[in-house]
């Protein structure tokens, strides 16, 4: 027998482990480094950049520049994006559906 209550509790746990998933999440910081730490980006969770950090000798050499400072950027936002994932993951590894 289907147990309409049963599944708008579910939904409802679900909703706030969501919402306390997204929370945690931006309380997570990632930096990448590019050419030995010269340019050095950090994001928080949500993806916001909140850090940047420009080694002066870069500061004359805008091609150099713009390439490391894509590079860290990249990377910065590769290691957000796994952060949600696995924190996703373990979200849902502890719903029991049935």
């Amino acid at each position: 027998m289907f147990d309409a209550q049963g599944l708008k509790d579910l939904l409802g746990n679900m909703q706030k482990s969501v919402n306390d998933l997204e929370e945690k999440t931006k309380s997570n910081i990632y930096t990448a480094k590019s050419a030995g730490g010269l340019v050095s980006v950090t994001m928080n969770g949500a993806g916001e950049l909140i850090d940047l950090s420009i080694d002066d000798s870069l500061l004359e050499d805008k091609e150099s520049l713009q390439i490391l400072l894509m590079s860290a950027l990249n990377d910065v936002y590769k290691s957000v994006d796994e952060g949600r994932k696995s924190m996703a993951m373990n979200l849902f590894g502890d719903v029991k559906l049935f």
